[in-house]
């Protein structure tokens, strides 16, 4: 009598959706959005795409679970003392989630509406909240916060996959762009020439924290009320 073959000790594993969604992180993180596919993460997982779509619905679905675990962990950041300190720990949270899986800053845009993004929205707002910052502005307060954290963070992430791709060093990226601003036109280009030697020795994160200081320094002006 043949004896049956036994399954591989992966497939024996009980497949979750919390196992699928680590797996489909790994393969964006390792090689972006257009890796993610229903085929290439069941020969990953060793099982069918049946058994995939018996916990997620399509590919959409996928990245917005993927998306959503790494916001939950960028929310879940240890409270400051203020709302203020909140809000810059979570600031600081999605700009290193954003650096760590550059993908995120794309999905989160495209979530709109989803529970990522309702998360990250819900965290800002309560923290505005607690700032007492008056009910007819804190949506457009918290939008504000929003776009920049999108925005700026996500901009970094692309600044550091343009360098990676191309293989480009950092410094020597800087000192490039610096000696060439600082060759322009005085009279046309005034403030880029004033700037150029700091681009050097600029720190992203640091910038990226300061933009958000100035958002909550608004906030906190008499007319920013």
């Amino acid at each position: 009598m043949v004896k049956k073959a036994r399954s591989s000790p992966r497939r024996e594993e009980a497949l979750s959706r919390d196992r699928i969604v680590e797996a489909a992180i790994e393969l964006l993180d390792g090689d972006g959005e257009g890796s993610l596919t229903l085929r290439t993460l069941s020969e990953r997982l060793a099982t069918g795409p049946g058994a995939i779509y018996g916990h997620v619905a399509n590919k959409s679905d996928l990245l917005t679970a993927a998306c959503d675990t790494i916001v939950v962990r960028a929310v879940a950041t240890a409270p400051g003392k203020t709302p203020q300190a909140n809000l810059r720990a979570l600031a600081l949270a999605m700009f290193d989630a954003m650096d760590a899986h550059p993908w995120v800053g794309s999905a989160l845009i495209q979530s709109a509406g989803q529970m990522p993004m309702v998360r990250l929205l819900e965290r800002i707002g309560q923290q505005l909240r607690a700032l007492r910052v008056p009910d007819d502005a804190q949506w457009a307060a918290a939008s504000a916060l929003l776009h920049y954290m999108l925005g700026v963070g996500g901009q970094n992430a692309a600044n550091a996959q343009f360098a990676r791709a191309r293989g480009a060093d950092r410094s020597d990226f800087l000192d490039a762009v610096a000696a060439a601003w600082s060759r322009l036109d005085p009279a046309e280009y005034p403030f880029a020439r004033s700037v150029a030697g700091q681009l050097r020795a600029h720190d992203d994160r640091v910038d990226f924290l300061a933009g958000i200081d100035l958002i909550l320094r608004g906030l906190k002006s008499p007319r920013g009320r």
